[in-house]
């Protein structure tokens, strides 16, 4: 069975589906979005473009006008100059079967949910930071993360993105010995 392809508008920085049945089914199956009060989904561009590549939605424009996905991605990009490190982050979690919303309110850039877990169902395992290979790190700034982390009581992983979109993952816990 073929999933319905399910029409979604840009306007600015925002990405909302028109309301259908498959744009809501889209947020219950995988928890894309959020619901708006008009029961459509809200998405992040990230989740829009996530869904743009596996051709669950088609992205219009303000004249209705289909948008691809590497001219999606250049506009993406041009609004916020590391979406595409932060992008590899989420598209290497979700393919992994994993749940990644954004963290903001909890200074981190993604938190993830464990397999089998939603988001409203419990908390979410670890908050995640991504960075380019070649980005550099004090201890202070490391130090910091690891606090959030710690007080939001999730795991830290730093995902580090290479020149080729691979990403590699670094899980920092505290121990008491």
């Amino acid at each position: 069975m073929t999933k319905e392809i399910v029409n979604a508008h840009l306007s600015n920085e925002r990405v909302v589906t028109e309301n259908t049945d498959a744009a809501r089914e889209l947020y219950n199956q995988g928890r894309y979005g959020k619901l708006t009060k008009d029961n459509a989904v809200q998405l992040s561009m990230i989740e829009a473009h996530y869904l743009l590549e596996k051709q669950r939605i088609a992205v219009l424009d303000k004249r209705g006008k289909e948008v691809k996905p590497e001219t999606f991605m250049k506009k993406a990009t041009r609004t916020e100059p590391s979406f595409w490190i932060r992008y590899s982050v989420y598209r290497d979690v979700r393919d992994r079967g994993y749940i990644i919303k954004t963290a903001l309110k909890f200074g981190a850039d993604f938190r993830i949910y464990d397999r089998g877990v939603k988001p409203g169902e419990d908390h979410a395992k670890w908050i995640v930071y991504p960075v380019h290979e070649a980005e550099h790190l004090t201890w202070y700034e490391f130090a910091a993360k690891n606090r959030v982390a710690h007080s939001t009581k999730k795991r830290l992983l730093i995902a580090v993105v290479d020149d080729e979109g691979d990403v590699s993952y670094w899980e920092c816990r505290w121990l008491r010995p």
